[in-house]
């Protein structure tokens, strides 16, 4: 890779102006200042964005995910819901390309700071909104969390048994994170556009609809064969076997045999080649009659062995499998160390830290993390001095009458 090149940031030109709070809108701008973007978050005065006071507090007064997923970013203060701090966005958003919200749909229209306004004052912005189901139809107005993502997107239905309560589907965050990259991705698109057309646009996500995206055949099955996909515990519809299976030694380990050629290099892993082919499970068809014992034989062969065991004799056949990670072991497994996909690193405020690497990897123009989530108003000076221009006097009144 060539020093030049490593050293620019693909969006280092950018100037970002983020005014969400807790986790969508943060994580779409994060994404950006992660590959050089120049990200001013807004907060208000004395109280901060809300993921600050989210999750494990850390000894600096803030929590990890707001320390994690708040990184490279300036933070400023500013009351949006007051005249002068409405005025004081405007005078940001003149010389800004994006700003990010996630607010409920109406509120910046009811500070005078809605899209039909910021686009007369910068044509060329860029505004992306996040919220629980997006800025119309009939559930606009209505509060929105990841978990109501996860829910109301058709996720929730399907992860668990059959026979118990729907469960969360590995994280209630999972929608937040996805409207982030949605969001991300949406700025790039747009600016696309922009470089053809000379204006700006919306990007208007709402929480359910990442979720709602992902749910592969869902959508067609239903409309074709009326077909209501229920819950499976760890299987897959339309492929056996496809699970999670035990080991020897108290572990787990995903098997998926996408097609009938993989299944039968797992019949020959197992040491029962007879039953792939033109055996009495070598069609899908097959397997999906006889899914319950399937499972139970591929869960069978793999409890005889311990976890590395299964992982070497799957390996040597070529199936696709893998180890059910905790944590611990990901921050132990040398794969993950030959990517560098834990960052590990001292910060003066709160020790020894390890974050996620930046994601996607760029060979030429690579991201990077440079600082973690700021202290509230950090950079109050940097943004209403250096960028606005406003005088020492006219910052401390501001600042006595409580706009930032």
């Amino acid at each position: 890779m060539d020093n030049a090149a490593a050293a620019v940031r693909p969006l280092d030109h950018l100037k970002v102006i983020d005014v969400s709070s807790f986790l969508a809108g943060p994580f779409c701008s994060t994404q950006l200042a992660e590959f050089g973007a120049d990200v001013i978050k807004l907060e208000l005065p004395g109280v901060g964005d809300a993921l600050r006071r989210f999750g494990s507090i850390t000894p600096c007064g803030d929590s990890l995910p707001w320390l994690s997923e708040c990184r490279n970013k300036k933070s400023a203060t500013l009351d949006l819901r007051k005249p002068e701090g409405a005025e004081l966005l405007k005078a940001l958003i003149k010389d800004a390309d994006v700003l990010v919200e996630n607010f409920q749909p109406g509120t910046l229209e009811k500070w005078n700071l809605g899209w039909d306004v910021l686009k007369e004052v910068n044509p060329r912005l860029i505004m992306v909104r996040i919220s629980g189901y997006g800025q119309t139809g009939p559930y606009s107005g209505r509060p929105g969390f990841g978990r109501i993502g996860n829910a109301f997107g058709g996720l929730s239905f399907l992860a668990g048994y059959p026979d118990r309560p729907p469960v969360t589907p590995g994280s209630a965050t999972i929608p937040d994170y996805m409207a982030g990259l949605y969001g991300a991705l949406g700025v790039l698109l747009a600016l696309q556009s922009l470089a053809k057309t000379g204006r700006g646009q919306v990007v208007d996500i709402g929480l359910y609809e990442p979720i709602f995206r992902i749910l592969d055949e869902l959508a067609p099955a239903y409309k074709m064969k009326g077909y209501v996909r229920q819950r499976m515990g760890p299987g897959t519809v339309n492929v056996v076997p496809h699970s999670h299976y035990p080991t020897k030694d108290g572990r787990w380990v995903a098997i998926a045999c996408t097609s009938d050629k993989i299944f039968e290099r797992l019949a020959q892993a197992m040491g029962v080649p007879e039953f792939g082919g033109t055996g009495k499970w070598g069609t899908i068809t097959q397997r999906e009659a006889e899914r319950a014992q399937v499972d139970d034989y591929v869960g069978a062969w793999s409890a005889q062995y311990t976890r590395d065991e299964v992982l070497r004799r799957c390996e040597e056949h070529q199936v696709p499998c893998g180890p059910v990670y905790a944590i611990d072991e990901i921050f132990e497994d040398p794969q993950y160390a030959a990517r560098d996909n834990i960052v590990h690193f001292k910060d003066e405020r709160v020790g020894e830290y390890a974050v996620p690497n930046v994601v996607p990897r760029l060979t030429d123009t690579p991201g990077g993390i440079d600082r973690l989530g700021p202290a509230l108003g950090e950079h109050n000076d940097e943004v209403y001095r250096n960028r606005l221009g406003l005088s020492t006097e006219r910052i401390e009144a501001l600042m006595r009458a409580g706009v930032i």
